[in-house]
């Protein structure tokens, strides 16, 4: 059986989910220095293209961003 259909949705305010989503898609080649310096809009065009990620570009902000972006700082931080 197929466990992914029982995946609930990601939506922006899972940033911790969203962060862990990054991190399995670009590895440990994005360490910090990198993480911080990915534009916005790139970062919400990844976050977009995530399994079971269920937002819309349209309910995306810089807050949600900022979060997301930090999130995945600390996810890569907890796999060195």
């Amino acid at each position: 059986m197929n466990q992914d259909k029982f995946a609930l949705p990601i939506h922006w305010n899972d940033y911790e989910d969203i962060a862990m989503g990054l991190y399995e898609k670009m590895g440990d080649e994005f360490g910090e220095s990198k993480i911080y310096r990915v534009r916005f809009t790139e970062m919400m065009d990844w976050v977009l293209t995530l399994p079971h990620f269920k937002g819309t570009k349209e309910e995306c902000n810089e807050g949600h961003l900022e979060q997301i972006q930090s999130a995945w700082v600390y996810e890569w931080r907890d796999n060195q």
